[in-house]
């Protein structure tokens, strides 16, 4: 049986996986959802804003140069 992307089974056809979606949808059955990642979910959401609350502090101009650092070190080694 072939696994997703974090090792869930599913089922190999088209025509299970249908089937699997229904009965998800309507209740038959309980979506396997997998083991927890161990992550706190109290942690997850504090560094969900921590990039929001940098970029509220920045000026512009200071965002403007870490937007131009970020490039550079995204592209800058790139050979075409």
């Amino acid at each position: 049986m072939p696994k997703g992307p974090r090792g869930e089974r599913r089922p190999g056809d088209v025509i299970g996986a249908a089937i699997k979606v229904a009965k998800i949808a309507t209740g038959e059955i309980e979506e396997d959802t997998g083991p927890d990642d161990g992550k706190d979910k109290a942690a997850q959401a504090l560094g969900r804003k921590g990039g929001k609350a940098r970029a509220e502090r920045m000026t512009p101009e200071q965002r403007a140069e870490a937007a131009r650092n970020a490039a550079t070190r995204r592209w800058g080694n790139k050979q075409a």
